[in-house]
């Protein structure tokens, strides 16, 4: 579980993240500024996303533990060092789902999958529901699509996009919307 204890020496504001990670790669006891200074936006990011503060408490200590042990591993690059704490906070609320969801598929009952090993209906519905998202998803406009694949899929930030595409983060943030917002009409559709 993540507790939050109070800081013994709070990281100083405009501090550069580079050298508090170099510092803890070079000694571990220093992390612990970089917790502090990244422990609020990661748990918030955990409760937004698992609507659970005990499993955002747990995820968001299994970051942290995940980032101390690699650390030694994590290269700096330029972006924020939150960068690669979100990475593994996204990775971490992946396998929860992936666990949860393999945890209830064992507890169903028999009666879901027909004895020949056929798919059940409710797994055919789920099946159609994705190819048909995908197939909204590939008419979409060409630049929407590949906003929406970067963001979502590759799981890029706004900046690293609009880097790609050479255009501003506001353009890469409207043609999200409009995506979404047409994906979520045809959806709305299919599905009311």
């Amino acid at each position: 579980m993540a507790v939050r204890r109070p800081a013994r020496k709070p990281a100083p504001q405009g501090v550069d993240e580079r050298l508090l990670v170099e510092a803890a790669q070079v000694d571990l006891s220093k992390f612990d500024a970089l917790y502090e200074l990244h422990f609020e936006r990661i748990y918030y990011f955990m409760v937004s996303r698992v609507q659970d503060r005990s499993v955002a408490e747990d995820l968001t200590s299994e970051v942290f533990h995940k980032a101390l042990a690699n650390l030694d591993a994590y290269e700096w690059r330029g972006t924020p060092f939150s960068a690669w704490l979100f990475r593994i906070a996204a990775n971490a609320i992946a396998d929860h789902f992936k666990r949860a969801d393999r945890e209830s598929q064992a507890t169903d009952d028999l009666d879901d999958a027909d004895v020949d090993g056929n798919p059940s209906s409710k797994e055919l519905k789920v099946i159609e529901s994705r190819a048909y998202f995908l197939s909204v998803v590939e008419k979409l406009p060409d630049l929407q699509r590949r906003v929406i694949c970067e963001r979502f899929i590759e799981e890029r930030s706004i900046r690293e996009i609009a880097d790609r595409l050479k255009k501003t983060e506001g353009a890469v943030k409207q043609l999200q919307f409009r995506a979404l917002q047409t994906l979520r009409a045809q959806m709305g559709d299919r599905h009311a």
